[in-house]
């Protein structure tokens, strides 16, 4: 009997996830573009965040990433890059997780390159991997609810939201993120 609960388990949460992932991977390229453009809108509701948008070299906006797994997990998302407000192209982010979990979440993510060396980089990456092409600093929330400033200077910082705003104590390591075509 619990060999049974544990099989519908893990195939209801995988029908789940796939759902998600299918969702976020059958966008258009304006729909994408509308979704980036409101998750834009949430981050700059943001205390603190008027300085970061407006010196950041370019946002690598990925404004629904769906992660759902048992066990082991991944995660999904497509997003576009802005350099001076404009759509330079579009990408998704993958990522495998093994340890314990089990159900599925929808965040944002915001990359926010500080320094043109960095954005170059990316730009002229085949793929890039966050933890070994780059490190990013990922920002927490203060208290108050505004952005804690201590980590703003990193060559690339991450912004990661849910449903209730900022989310904190994230890691990015080992997402993947490659050039697509919308």
């Amino acid at each position: 009997m619990l060999k049974k609960i544990f099989l519908v388990t893990i195939l209801v949460v995988g029908f789940i996830g796939l759902g998600l992932v299918s969702d976020a991977a059958a966008e258009s390229a304006s729909a994408l573009d509308a979704r980036v453009k409101r998750s834009i809108k949430l981050f700059e509701d943001t205390k603190g965040s008027a300085g970061i948008i407006t010196s950041a070299k370019g946002l690598l906006v990925f404004p629904r990433v769906v992660k759902a797994g048992f066990g082991i997990g991944g995660e999904f998302g497509e997003g576009a890059l802005l350099v001076d407000g404009k759509t330079e192209g579009y990408y998704n982010t993958v990522a495998a997780s093994f340890g314990f979990q089990i159900g599925a979440q929808k965040k944002t993510i915001i990359l926010a390159f500080m320094k043109q060396s960095a954005l170059d980089q990316f730009l002229n990456s085949s793929g890039w991997e966050i933890g070994a092409d780059a490190s990013v600093a990922v920002i927490a929330v203060g208290a108050d609810g505004s952005i804690d400033t201590t980590s703003t200077d990193k060559p690339i910082i991450a912004f990661v939201f849910d449903q209730k705003g900022l989310m904190y104590n994230l890691t990015l390591e080992g997402a993947k993120i490659t050039k697509i075509n919308k």
